[in-house]
């Protein structure tokens, strides 16, 4: 019987978490989305390659979804079961506070062995694969889709029109200004053109057009015909320039094993590997905040928003208790400990206030089966 009730109180969570994880992370989805818009109106990215880009950011979000999910799931159905009185006649049954909370507990446990597998394994590879693909989208311009009909802007000082684009990818009429160095601007125009990619980064090969010069000093212009002209579209510095890497893509080995000496935000490099390490716990946090307020206790008449408000007050500080610790971690060592500590108080405090809320409910119903 008491199997049955768990499995029941199991499934229910399940199915929450499942509902709740799914539409928290397509507002999450969404609201990033939108950073990558200028990416698609203004480099001719194609939905694959945005579903891609923004997918492989879900794990990272993943991390933070899962525990307040799990908590807002906890919340509402053990309410939902006290205020149907349904624990009322499971604790009639001989189940304990302990017991009804099991269900959760393992659920919890589930969540923070995922979450480790997130933390280690699967956000540095996704969060690294991210980094990659939006590095390649905004530095390597043969990832460019040049519009028909309108004006591109490349870069700065960099704009290209082309008035047609073939199927196997050759441009024509093309006009090209370049004007990144100040005194040394010039335009191109060319009947046909084509992208090509080299060592040194993306380029476009013209043919049989002109190059247009103008000297401000002298008032002269100076026009250029060619049969073959060779376009550099490149950054400079930042096209040919390395990548710089975030603690998140990194993976644990690669952290512990790091020279942090001349690291730009080594701080952050630091408590990432703690941070990694601790935060797959908050999950079980969470979920002793959301028994400990609803469980601990008798049932009252008056109703439990006041135990839901408190629940919610409690996990809103310990969230931002979290982030708050990391974050002074990042800039002073010492602090690092606390990162384990924070995360781990809730679970301890609240499996304290579950077996004593549990005896007190023990007690008072031997007095009154005595006094019967």
């Amino acid at each position: 019987m008491i199997n049955r009730i768990s499995s029941y109180i199991f499934l229910q969570l399940a199915v929450g978490l499942v509902m709740v994880t799914a539409a928290v992370t397509c507002v999450v989805w969404l609201s990033q989305s939108l950073r990558f818009v200028e990416m698609i109106v203004n480099r001719g990215l194609n939905v694959g390659s945005f579903l891609t880009l923004t997918g492989l950011m879900m794990p990272n979000f993943l991390t933070i979804i899962l525990p307040i999910a799990l908590f807002i799931v906890t919340v509402f159905f053990y309410h939902k079961m006290i205020m149907d009185r349904e624990l009322m006649v499971m604790r009639a049954a001989g189940m304990s506070s302990l017991s009804l909370s099991k269900p959760a507990l393992v659920m919890a446990i589930a969540l923070v062995g995922f979450g480790y597998a997130l933390s280690i394994y699967i956000v540095p590879a996704s969060y690294k694969m991210f980094r990659e693909m939006q590095w390649d989208i905004r530095y390597n311009f043969s990832n460019v889709l040049l519009r028909e009909g309108a004006f591109n802007d490349i870069t700065k000082g960099i704009t290209v029109y082309v008035r047609n684009r073939t199927s196997d990818g050759q441009l024509l009429g093309i006009l090209a200004h370049d004007s990144r160095i100040k005194g040394g601007e010039y335009t191109l125009m060319a009947e046909s053109g084509a992208m090509v990619k080299t060592k040194e980064g993306a380029r476009v090969v013209l043919f049989k057009g002109n190059r247009q010069s103008f000297d401000k000093k002298t008032n002269q212009l100076s026009l250029l015909y060619f049969d073959r002209y060779l376009f550099d579209m490149g950054r400079g510095n930042k096209s040919g320039g390395m990548r710089f890497h975030e603690p998140r893509e990194l993976t644990l080995g690669e952290l512990a094993n790091m020279d942090l000496t001349n690291v730009r935000g080594a701080g952050k490099f630091s408590v990432e590997m703690h941070r990694r390490l601790a935060l797959p716990w908050s999950a079980m946090g969470f979920v002793f905040i959301a028994l400990a307020s609803l469980m601990s206790g008798s049932f009252s008449r008056r109703g439990e928003s006041g135990r839901i408000i408190m629940a919610i007050i409690l996990a809103g500080a310990y969230q931002a208790g979290i982030l708050s610790v990391i974050s002074a971690a990042a800039k002073q060592a010492a602090l690092t400990p606390l990162i384990y500590v924070v995360t781990m108080t809730p679970i301890a405090v609240g499996l304290i206030a579950l077996m004593s809320g549990a005896a007190k409910l023990r007690k008072r119903q031997h007095l009154a089966v005595s006094v019967i």
